[in-house]
């Protein structure tokens, strides 16, 4: 909380932005006065990330010039939450906060400031979202609270009545995410189609899978990179057969318009990699070469499609686990006698940094999701347990860990692979799909469906497929009989001790 008539520093000098044209600004430090309270702040910081002091510097207006600027109608508080987040805090807020700290965000045209308060939505906050972003114009903002209420929307409906009613239009106008799964298949010849090659969503009103569309023929999801990026699915690296020889094409799937595309592959082929989408690019992470592995990493730009160096990774790493958190790219490699190593990749510096160590005896995290300032290492249970699965939550504001209550079974894949939507993870196997309600330090079953009957290995993910009416997932006449064929198989159950 801010203090009146407090003094708050952030930052020290560094290089002079411009003031208007051909001038250079006296000094780099900026008294800026909100409500009693007085900052001194960087003036290149405010250059860098807010477009109304972008606006001002280079104005040449007189305020441009001066020591101390007064910024009239925004809350000290609010000010300093965006001082915190510039200074790369990654803070949780109350509903004054975030109220305080939106406003800020929309006057000051602070996209940065924008992104933190998207990146903390949650069930509890997603309404508040939802409308201070109307009320301040920030459309993002906006944007991003109303597809959570939407994905949210069996838990939230009655709350969200209370929206006015061009809100509660907008938020029923867009698509729900679906749980989407494919499983590893190689390059199939079109006269011998393989009708298990498909990609299938999770119809939760249902409860049952569907198929969404097939792959493409040269397509391979064996050994390869997956990953979803603005709604597209995109696989990298798979391998055609037992001989590991790497397919010649990277394939893209535009869930909204229900096409196949194929793209430029990565300089160096490779397979068994990590594959993650971030802000327009892909990192193609590590990965396999004539059973080499490799530390090497390639970033896709989507919108000039090109490929391009970036830095390796510390140490050659192949099928990393990968999760996204706080807009952070975070990669789990193992170590020996143990260690479970978790790298943050900053795409704007281009460097790799060891943020944390997990040592647990014969046990490594074989998949890890995120949920807010979470992130959520699923591991094999003790020794060589692998039939049981432990789940270590760490912390990314306090830097701690934390061993969550109970053990999953992971018999027949369930758990090793997992999605997260609004407060919930959904896993699955082949007898059943179950959703975890996120609370706090435990995941508390929600949900039981129908599992996925298939067996192998699998990628999940989230996709927004059209709205009924315009729903481009096709009948597939196999697929019944396929599902009467896998059900005859022995499953195993999925179970949580708590």
């Amino acid at each position: 909380m801010v203090e009146p008539s407090g003094c708050y520093e952030l930052g020290s000098e560094t290089r002079q932005p411009e003031c208007g044209p051909g001038k250079r600004l006296r000094a780099a430090a900026l008294k800026v006065r909100v409500e009693e309270s007085v900052f001194l702040v960087d003036r290149a910081l405010l250059l860098q990330h807010c477009e109304y002091f972008r606006a001002l510097f280079r104005s040449g207006m007189r305020e441009c010039g001066q020591e101390e600027i007064h910024l009239k109608g925004l809350s000290a508080r609010g000010f300093l939450v965006m001082l915190s987040v510039l200074r790369g805090e990654r803070p949780m807020l109350d509903a004054d906060e975030i109220i305080d700290a939106a406003e800020c965000a929309g006057f000051l045209q602070a996209e940065f400031l924008s992104r933190h308060l998207v990146n903390i939505i949650n069930s509890d906050n997603c309404l508040l979202i939802c409308q201070v972003g109307a009320n301040y114009g920030i459309a993002d903002l906006l944007h991003s609270g109303a597809l959570f209420l939407r994905d949210s929307c069996r838990d939230l409906e009655g709350a969200a009545s209370c929206l006015p009613k061009e809100l509660l239009e907008y938020v029923e106008s867009l698509t729900p995410s679906s749980y989407v799964t494919v499983g590893a298949h190689s390059p199939s010849v079109e006269l011998l189609q393989d009708f298990v090659r498909t990609v299938c969503y999770l119809d939760e009103d249902e409860k049952d899978w569907k198929v969404l569309t097939d792959l493409p023929n040269e397509a391979s999801t064996t050994m390869a990179g997956l990953t979803v990026l603005d709604n597209r699915l995109y696989i990298v690296g798979g391998v055609r057969d037992i001989t590991n020889q790497v397919v010649d094409s990277c394939f893209c799937y535009d869930a909204s318009a229900d096409t196949w595309s194929t793209f430029a592959c990565p300089h160096q082929p490779r397979y068994n990699l990590t594959l993650v989408g971030h802000d327009g690019y892909l990192y193609a992470i590590g990965g396999e070469y004539n059973r080499t592995v490799m530390s090497s990493v390639e970033m896709y730009d989507v919108s000039t499609s090109t490929w391009s160096q970036a830095s390796p990774f510390p140490h050659p790493v192949s099928s990393a686990p990968s999760a996204k958190a706080m807009s952070r790219i975070f990669i789990c490699s193992w170590k020996p006698m143990g260690a479970t190593d978790i790298h943050e990749y900053l795409p704007g510096e281009d460097r790799w940094t060891l943020l944390t160590t997990l040592v647990r005896h014969q046990s490594y995290g074989h998949c890890m999701v995120a949920h807010r300032d979470n992130l959520y290492v699923m591991r094999n249970g003790p020794s060589d347990d692998f039939l049981r699965c432990v789940i270590d939550r760490f912390n990314l504001t306090t830097g701690q860990w934390t061993a969550m209550p109970g053990h999953y079974s992971n018999s027949k894949g369930s758990l090793f692979t997992a999605v997260v939507k609004g407060d919930s993870v959904f896993t699955f196997n082949r007898k059943m799909t179950l959703e975890y309600a996120i609370e706090d330090d435990a995941w508390k079953p929600r949900r039981q469906m129908r599992g996925f009957p298939r067996i192998g290995s699998f990628w999940t993910f989230s996709l927004r497929l059209p709205k009924p009416g315009n729903q481009p997932v096709r009948k597939n006449n196999n697929y019944q009989r396929f599902k009467n064929q896998s059900h005859a198989h022995p499953s195993s159950s999925l179970h949580c001790t708590l």
